[in-house]
């Protein structure tokens, strides 16, 4: 019987899986997962990573092997353990990933094995949808009206695998009990679309209403794949409002734009995508930075997000883009400075996703009115969150204070009597020297 090697890296799933189909049809599967040093960092992503790992053996029943070491040799090595002629990925479609691939295939050619990539992490993969002139888009709108266009395939169903058992695995390092995996995945979608989807359109940008999906954790690990849940979008759009299921559409066609975008300019990922604003004057206070990432900047509605992230590893998306307004605009960091605290602690932190939202805000990337937008703290926080239960949720020191005046405790008598710290920054006068700086760069480059 053939044997074929599964090599599981961002698809932790079973379901709706092209890649593991693949393998399948070969015969035997030894379903594998590399614990590249290169990518171990110990916190709550790495916890996440695990969790999500556990998981899959569990699902494999027990037949998960997992290795420590270069990808390059680890796959080789394992391969040549099962006897196993070809290795089949989902595609990889991130800088390091593709280069990391290169490698693999290279040193497995060496052996006679081939390296087989089949499907990716996204609805359609990068690189796929081009303009007329064949060109890549810059600017989401046409980019969606040619996604929608382009279409996507059905959800690949469920494999009938024989997993390979008899190769040893090394055992997972410890890590916190956390619901990961594909059947929580599921799980939280199918809660979502029956009790969420519903005024998802109205209520997605209210911090203080929790009313997101919550599955961009299980999408970045690959526990759920994008096209099952436009399936289910697509068969649950009577249930919903046409506006609802199109939004939450919308959301999955930025995720797939933002990868097409660093798949065609990988050095996008750290370096600002469009040329205009790489001359731009940047601060470096190592004080006021401390106080962004540690939430006690004196802006209630960014303190509450910084301490969610802390806290959760996660922050609600309208308030990452005021937080990160506020490290750019208001203290005049450049924005990757932001971008790798984000990685450092979102568990949903997607490369292309965190550096293309980060340079949406920035003004430095596909946003076609770009640096001129400067998010006001105090009145996002006053939009979004009206009556200040977000705040007073992640800030205690303000729980003192009723309904909006959480936004606003200088202009209390007993606002920082429990210790809540004054603004670092004055925002108008900051946004005037944003601006300031914005002319002075035109000027220059006439």
């Amino acid at each position: 019987m053939t044997t074929s090697l599964m090599w599981f890296r961002r698809d932790l799933r079973l379901g709706d899986h092209p890649a593991l189909q693949a393998a399948a049809r070969d015969g035997q599967v030894v379903p594998l997962f590399v614990l590249d040093p290169r990518l171990a960092r110990p916190g709550p992503r790495w916890e996440r990573l695990l969790a999500s790992l556990a998981a899959l053996r569990e699902e494999t029943d027990g037949a998960l092997v997992v290795r420590e070491g270069d990808p390059a040799e680890v796959v080789a090595q394992v391969a040549a353990e099962a006897g196993a002629s070809r290795v089949h990925v989902s595609t990889e479609t991130t800088p390091y990933g593709r280069r990391r691939d290169a490698a693999v295939e290279q040193r497995l050619a060496a052996d006679d094995i081939a390296l087989v990539g089949t499907g990716s992490p996204y609805a359609v993969t990068p690189g796929r949808i081009l303009n007329t002139a064949g060109s890549p888009y810059r600017v989401f709108t046409p980019f969606l009206r040619a996604w929608r266009e382009h279409g996507w395939r059905a959800p690949a169903g469920d494999p009938q695998v024989e997993w390979m058992t008899k190769l040893d695995s090394e055992p997972l390092p410890s890590h916190p009990d956390r619901e990961a995996g594909e059947r929580a995945a599921l799980r939280r979608w199918e809660d979502f679309c029956d009790e969420g989807l519903a005024g998802y359109a109205s209520a997605r940008d209210r911090p203080d209403l929790d009313q997101t999906s919550r599955i961009s954790a299980a999408l970045k690990y690959g526990e759920i794949h994008p096209r099952t849940l436009l399936a289910d979008l697509d068969a649950r759009s009577t249930d919903a409002s046409g506006g609802d299921v199109e939004r939450f559409v919308t959301e999955l066609a930025w995720r797939d734009f933002y990868a097409d975008v660093l798949w065609h300019d990988p050095e996008s990922a750290w370096r600002d995508l469009r040329g205009g604003l790489r001359g731009m004057q940047y601060d470096e206070d190592p004080a006021l930075l401390a106080a962004w990432k540690s939430g006690t900047t004196g802006f209630p509605f960014v303190d509450a997000g910084m301490r969610q992230l802390l806290a959760e590893g996660w922050m609600h998306n309208r308030v990452r883009m005021v937080v990160a307004s506020f490290l750019v605009k208001d203290l005049h960091m450049w924005w990757p400075v932001g971008a790798r605290h984000f990685l450092d602690h979102l568990l949903d932190g997607d490369l292309a996703s965190n550096s293309h939202g980060w340079q949406w805000v920035a003004g430095t990337g596909t946003d076609a009115a770009p640096y001129f937008r400067v998010f006001n703290p105090v009145t996002q926080g006053l939009r979004f969150d009206p009556e200040g239960d977000y705040v007073r949720r992640w800030v205690p020191e303000l729980r003192h204070l009723p309904g909006a005046a959480a936004h606003e405790p200088w202009l209390h008598p007993d606002g920082s009597a429990n210790g809540y710290p004054d603004r670092i920054v004055d925002h108008a006068e900051e946004r005037h020297e944003a601006l300031a700086r914005m002319t002075e760069l035109k000027d220059s480059t006439l």
